[in-house]
């Protein structure tokens, strides 16, 4: 019983929950004003988010009459539930271990294609012929992601567990104690070509351009989005604000945790400054700076680069280099 309210803390309120939804919401601010400096426009003001999400909450949904209802509804949900579960698996270094023993990557690994998966589900139930086009677009970038990133998870698993003698350590918070004891994995030759391959997976896996094509404007209309309005598209976003926390906070975790001297509350700004960093260096500027793959184009630029990248690190550390 003493364990259930920390874990329900941890879930609806500190890493997850109230602050990754808060964070996320901040973050997808950050990087839309920050984009339109670059363009030379003004751009939204930093709460834009929070303000499109409660003006979407006093909306009604409407449901295509050829929709399947249930999937239609349903497909939202998952995505933000897969995202809220993540969020709470994130270790602060400082402020918050993450829990011990539990093999966070792999359960990252399974819940990360949630929001993806809501999305397909979403586009298809929706009876939209660019739902379904959204749809097949999403199956491809996703198949082409996700391979560099299990290689990615199992070459930082692989090179702390060799290092820490149990093999395969797939808890996160025994990889931030790792580095906590030894030294940041981004400072390791051997993970470089993950740590750049990692940086490659986040433009795909939240959908930005160049990686854009699933929900591609002025191609398929948002694609999967398309017939989704008011609450329901609302937690679409949300699930999108809570991702942006989780897979950047994912990296942190896994590449340059170290803390800084102080309090819980340093190391929470200190966690959120990292984030924003890593965001703006592989999120915006490359949003700002680029165009749209063709789907090919986009599903061939994970199997060229970050894949072979990811599984290089992945066979050095097996060889315990």
């Amino acid at each position: 019983m003493n364990d259930i309210f920390p874990a329900l803390f941890h879930m609806l309120v500190f890493p997850g929950g109230l602050f990754a939804l808060v964070a996320g919401l901040f973050l997808k601010g950050l990087d839309r004003r920050v984009e339109a400096r670059m363009q030379r426009r003004v751009g939204p003001p930093l709460w834009q988010p929070f303000l499109d999400i409660v003006k979407l909450a006093l909306k009604q949904t409407v449901i295509p009459a050829t929709a399947q209802r249930t999937a239609f509804l349903a497909a939202p949900v998952l995505g933000f539930a897969g995202m809220a579960v993540c969020a709470a698996l994130i270790p602060v270094a400082g402020a918050y271990a993450g829990l011990p023993g539990l093999g966070d990557l792999l359960v990252l690994f399974y819940l990360l294609p949630l929001p993806a998966v809501a999305l397909m589900v979403g586009g298809s139930a929706s009876s939209s012929p660019f739902g379904a086009l959204g749809f097949s677009r999403e199956m491809c970038m996703m198949l082409a992601y996700e391979v560099p990133l299990l290689a990615v998870l199992l070459a930082v698993a692989m090179k702390v567990g060799a290092a820490t003698g149990v093999g395969v350590e797939f808890s996160l918070s025994a990889v931030v104690g790792y580095q906590l004891a030894h030294g940041s994995l981004a400072l390791d030759p051997v993970m470089w070509p993950a740590l750049a391959a990692y940086l490659l997976f986040l433009p795909g896996t939240m959908g930005v351009p160049p990686f854009d094509v699933p929900e591609a404007e002025t191609e398929v209309l948002e694609g999967p989005l398309l017939e989704y309005s008011g609450p329901a598209l609302g937690f679409f976003h949300l699930a999108s604000a809570l991702k942006t926390m989780v897979v950047l906070g994912l990296g942190v975790a896994m590449f340059f945790p170290a803390p800084l001297p102080g309090g819980a509350l340093v190391n929470v700004a200190w966690f959120l400054a990292k984030c924003a960093g890593l965001m703006l260096l592989t999120l915006t500027v490359v949003k700002a700076a680029t165009g749209r793959f063709r789907v090919e184009q986009a599903f061939l630029f994970y199997l060229k680069y970050p894949a072979p990248l990811a599984l290089l690190s992945l066979g050095l550390a097996w060889r315990g280099l």
